[in-house]
């Protein structure tokens, strides 16, 4: 008959080694989202559902972020997603909330 502390001794390894694993996955896939995602002229103008040559008259205008490297135009998501809040239109509550502040700030 086996020890009942070896068997539990070697399960609770077991375990260990599991969670340990399940850890370094989780912190490889957080690394990986943090690095800044590159997209080619042809990904962007499918992310934002426009034309190729809409998103060069863009380019050429200096109206979204890229960056050049050669012949080669990239695109950082994040900053692309950040270019498209920008025209983010307030709404009527955040309107009014704004309008409040700048009301309070006056009054002092």
């Amino acid at each position: 008959m086996e020890n009942p502390f070896e068997l539990i001794s070697t399960r609770l390894q077991n375990i260990e080694n599991l969670l340990r694993d399940i850890n370094n996955c989780l912190e490889a896939r957080t690394f990986n989202s943090n690095e800044e995602q590159l997209m080619s002229i042809k990904e962007v103008a499918n992310y934002l559902n426009l034309s190729i040559p809409t998103i060069y008259g863009y380019t050429a205008k200096r109206y979204i972020p890229y960056a050049k490297r050669g012949n080669r135009l990239y695109f950082n998501k994040s900053e692309i997603n950040q270019w498209i809040l920008e025209g983010k239109q307030n709404t009527i509550s955040e309107m009014d909330n704004m309008a409040s502040n700048y009301l309070y700030q006056k009054r002092k």
